[in-house]
């Protein structure tokens, strides 16, 4: 069976060892050099003034709401067809998601729905870079700003995207990403971390952090917890940082292959493969799809969907607020298949995969 991801395949030819062994012969493991290091060195790739590295993504988005003035009854544009990570962000602060539909090409947040949503006086907004495809990010945080409405971008599945020369993360007030073990960028657990040009805000964040510490055992600020990488997960990403590129230049190629090869089929395919566009989870769009998802088990391929029930219509939070009818969001929740693609992932399995899609069609 060809899996959606392997970490053993992924991880075939990375050293895990020698950044151990760098924390284990410090002796330090929470908030040290390997911590401070990766901050620098992460805020310098995104092309920001700043990093401040978290226990795990949602706490990235929920400490960058905290940091830029969300508090309870608030209202927070996000999208409804990205897993739920940005709503219970929104949830844990009290504050009220009010979703917008999204671009019926690209998946992610509509231009024309966030015009209409800056109308009813939200305090932020959550542009989500779905599945590693950028989002419009120019024009949102255009429309944003001219509103005065600070934007948080959510780069979990799009590290390392760019557009303009410019990274996913450095558009935005705030970038927000996980490291979590399937990431274009993966820890050996959970991680997370925000990016920031202001240092105001990441003050905020690295106040946060550890319990709303002014200094130790002195709490100035409210709602602060315990949410701090460690030193292991640091020195791993700091040995992976530099290869990133490398691996997301090694998903783009299969994306090119499979979008090639599936051209001529009756398939809604990803809109680009282009820099802007790192290839975090291959989806496409199909009808039947549970026919189809049998039938590529049936050939030894495995797949997934990323995400078959959008926000507003999660059973735990009914009524929820949306701008308009979601219909881009609804059809692509019951259409969207992902196919294996990750570095590492060999010709003959990619050949496989076009092989079988092929196949349901034929």
């Amino acid at each position: 069976m060809i899996p959606i991801f392997s970490a053993s395949v992924s991880n075939a030819n990375f050293d895990f060892l020698s950044p151990i062994q760098r924390v284990l012969q410090s002796h330090w493991y929470v908030l040290g050099e390997e911590v401070k290091n990766f901050e620098r060195e992460f805020a310098a790739y995104i092309g920001v003034a700043d990093c401040v590295s978290l226990a795990n993504g949602t706490d990235a988005l929920e400490l960058a709401l905290r940091a830029v003035g969300v508090k309870k009854n608030d209202k927070v544009v996000a999208v409804a067809n990205a897993g739920f990570y940005g709503s219970t962000a929104i949830h844990a602060v009290g504050a009220v998601p009010v979703y917008v539909d999204v671009d019926s090409a690209s998946l992610n947040m509509s231009s024309v729905s966030l015009a209409q949503a800056l109308k009813h006086d939200p305090k932020a907004v959550i542009v989500t870079h779905l599945y590693g495809q950028m989002a419009n990010i120019v024009e949102l945080v255009s429309l944003a700003r001219e509103a005065g409405v600070v934007v948080i971008e959510d780069c979990a599945q799009a590290h390392g995207a760019t557009r303009d020369g410019r990274r996913a993360g450095s558009f935005g007030d705030i970038g927000c990403f996980s490291f979590y073990p399937t990431k274009n960028l993966g820890a050996l657990g959970d991680g997370g971390a925000i990016v920031t040009n202001n240092p105001a805000v990441a003050n905020s964040v690295r106040t946060l952090r550890q319990y709303g510490w002014a200094q130790k055992y002195h709490v100035e600020t409210p709602f602060g917890r315990n949410s701090r990488l460690d030193e292991m997960q640091a020195a791993i990403l700091r040995d992976k940082l530099p290869l990133l590129d490398g691996w997301n230049e090694y998903r783009r190629r299969i994306a090119v292959k499979y979008n090639l090869a599936f051209s001529g089929l009756p398939l809604v395919l990803p809109v680009s493969v282009d820099d802007d566009y790192v290839a975090h989870l291959y989806v496409i769009r199909v009808d039947s799809r549970e026919t189809f998802r049998s039938h590529m088990q049936s050939l030894g391929v495995a797949t997934d969907v990323h995400y078959p029930l959008p926000d507003h219509l999660q059973p735990a939070y009914p009524n929820a607020k949306t701008i308009g009818k979601l219909s881009n969001t609804e059809s692509a929740c019951d259409a969207v298949v992902s196919l294996p693609c990750f570095p590492g992932l060999s010709d003959q399995d990619v050949n496989q995969v076009i092989s079988a899609v092929q196949s349901f069609f034929n």
